[in-house]
């Protein structure tokens, strides 16, 4: 069911934000396989919710903005990125995020070599019990 949310989200955006959002999600998906899918944050000024992309806690998170879609890395700063694609949220302890703009080009390689590092990352802490 929660594919067919992302779905919704993607093909609603009718744009090329939805086009951007659905080959990240494929990057991923090549990425990491096990990768499973949610969406959380819904609230009434975004009923659809943010798509997130977990392994052993969250990975990513994928926003759609009026001029970009922002893939959110939960532990970013952790994470090497020898291609530089982080360029938003470089500030904080703990985060990392990738803006992109219409037009703008993916380096697939370093993408998916970001994400199978985050996948990384969360398996090499215990995971944190879930909430009841």
């Amino acid at each position: 069911m929660t594919a067919e949310r992302i779905d919704a989200k993607i093909a609603g955006l009718g744009d090329w934000r939805g086009d951007m959002l659905a080959r990240l999600r494929a990057l991923i998906h090549a990425a990491d396989p096990d990768v499973e899918e949610t969406v959380k944050w819904q609230k009434p000024s975004n009923p659809a919710g943010v798509p997130v992309w977990e392994h052993a806690g969250i990975l990513c998170t994928g926003e759609t903005y009026k001029d970009k879609v922002k893939l959110t890395f939960a532990k970013g700063a952790a994470l090497a990125d020898p291609a530089k694609l982080f360029n938003s949220s470089l500030d904080g302890n703990v985060r990392r995020a990738i803006d992109l703009f219409e037009g703008d080009a993916v380096d697939e390689t370093a993408f998916k070599a970001l994400v199978r590092a985050a996948v990384e990352a969360n398996l090499a802490k215990p995971a944190r019990p879930k909430k009841a």
